[in-house]
């Protein structure tokens, strides 16, 4: 709690700073330091082509087939936002609440933290989404699972008591831990439906090794986890369910890889350093909120969408909402290809070549956002059409409304801002840029403690 508190007191005062002196520059020679980068540098590593197998190792219980894969996709995302609104609006009746409010502006965050009996209460969590995976229940129907064993020595027959026993079970789970632990992963974590993963209370990493893989199932939380340091893995059996197990071939090293998903929710996690990306969403994935979590140390950060050609991603619709892209990111904060993509409210402190990126004609909502950019002069540019002549993009709907830029960023613009589009693109009322700081400053894992205030 100590250590959030310090980083918000120190956020906010540098925010401040930002502003008054005007973006001249004077704040980003540090945070662009190259020495920063580490590994996340050399860590590019080509997508693979394992999930054209995906249907063949999990036939039955994963195949998608027709509109299966994004019946999450919203018909009418003006009603997203109103909803979204009215609950933030209404949090005393919705979730009885009011009395506890925080205060910060960030609505998942007043909706549960200041209740010093939160661990007595924690599937209230599932009450508190927002964006267009505001629905993704996890396991709130469910039983509490406790993970009492790190261990992980046969994906095969996992041993009951570890992570990979209960997120492969058919039924709800909210799995909790005993204890801090490190989870280091000889195989994907294939998840199974409605399943929450709740770190809060313990200092819970998942690394080092394989990680987390949301495939053709729903309605997924990730919470409070450290996930960092995620290596490929592969060409080995995995079981994926209590009756179901399969051939799996390479796996990239994306700390959280959703395939053909719905209804997923990752919120409050301190992401870095992984092979791959720290967040891919692709092959009809939708009705996904990345929120309030801290990405730091990674050259690729995030892919929403399998490729150019793969026009099923169409239907995409993502929130990213109340991350802090920190030190030693690169690109892809995020990449979007196909669908429509709601940036809202976000610190990017830290980029070296560019934040958010398209290739496919995605059309991209940034809303109240804080934008400072690098001393490299040739990388003052937010936003970056990869691989695609002007004379295709200028027709994609991409707009910046009541963004901050800070220290030379400048963000391009396009398309004729047409209001359907836009509507397809927004899941949540942003919040004025000037309140970034407060709204951000503890993204990430947070040191959550019984009995007090989280």
């Amino acid at each position: 709690m100590a250590v959030g508190s310090m980083r918000c007191s120190l956020l906010l005062v540098l925010g401040h700073l930002m502003i008054v002196a005007g973006g001249k520059g004077w704040f980003g020679g540090d945070t662009v330091s190259a020495s920063r980068i580490g590994a996340a540098a050399t860590a590019v590593v080509t997508k693979s082509s394992r999930e054209k197998a995906a249907n063949e190792s999990f036939p039955a219980a994963r195949s998608t087939g027709g509109r299966e894969a994004v019946a999450g996709a919203v018909d009418d995302p003006e009603l997203v936002a109103s909803e979204v609104d009215m609950m933030i609006s209404n949090s005393t009746s919705r979730r009885g609440l009011g009395y506890l409010s925080c205060g910060t502006g960030n609505p998942i965050d007043d909706c549960w933290r200041c209740d010093p009996e939160w661990h007595r209460h924690r599937k209230r969590l599932a009450d508190c989404g927002i964006g267009f995976g505001r629905n993704a229940m996890g396991g709130r129907d469910g039983r509490f699972y406790v993970v009492t064993d790190p261990g992980d020595d046969d994906p095969v027959n996992p041993r009951p008591g570890t992570l990979r026993y209960a997120v492969i079970q058919e039924v709800p789970l909210w799995i909790v831990f005993k204890r801090s632990m490190v989870i280091i992963l000889k195989q994907e974590l294939i998840m199974n439906s409605f399943k929450t993963i709740d770190g809060r209370g313990v200092d819970v990493h998942i690394a080092n090794g394989a990680c987390i893989t949301i495939q053709f199932v729903t309605n997924i939380i990730i919470h409070g986890l450290h996930i960092h340091d995620c290596k490929p893995t592969g060409n080995a059996m995995v079981r994926s369910s209590p009756s179901h197990y399969g051939w799996r071939t390479m796996a990239d090293g994306d700390a959280v890889s959703m395939f053909g998903a719905s209804h997923i929710w990752v919120d409050h996690n301190s992401l870095s350093n992984c092979a791959d990306g720290l967040v891919d969403a692709i092959m009809g994935s939708t009705a996904i909120t990345i929120s309030n979590n801290y990405f730091t140390h990674h050259n690729e950060v995030m892919l929403l969408g399998h490729s150019d050609s793969y026009v099923r991603d169409k239907a995409m619709q993502v929130t990213i909402a109340y991350n802090h892209f920190g030190e030693g990111l690169i690109q892809r904060m995020p990449r979007c290809r196909h669908g429509y993509f709601h940036v809202v409210n976000n610190d990017y402190t830290h980029w070296e070549m560019y934040a958010i990126g398209g290739s496919a004609e995605p059309t991209i909502n940034s809303q109240g956002n804080r934008y400072l950019a690098p001393v490299d002069p040739s990388a003052k540019e937010v936003t970056k059409r990869v691989d695609t002549d002007e004379s295709v993009w200028k027709g994609w709907n991409w707009r910046s409304e009541g963004d901050m830029l800070l220290n030379g960023a400048y963000f391009t613009p396009s398309g004729v801002g047409a209001s359907a589009s836009y509507a397809k693109a927004s899941s949540l009322g942003a919040k004025s840029s000037s309140m970034v700081a407060s709204i951000t400053c503890d993204a990430g894992a947070l040191r959550c403690r019984r009995g007090s205030h989280c």
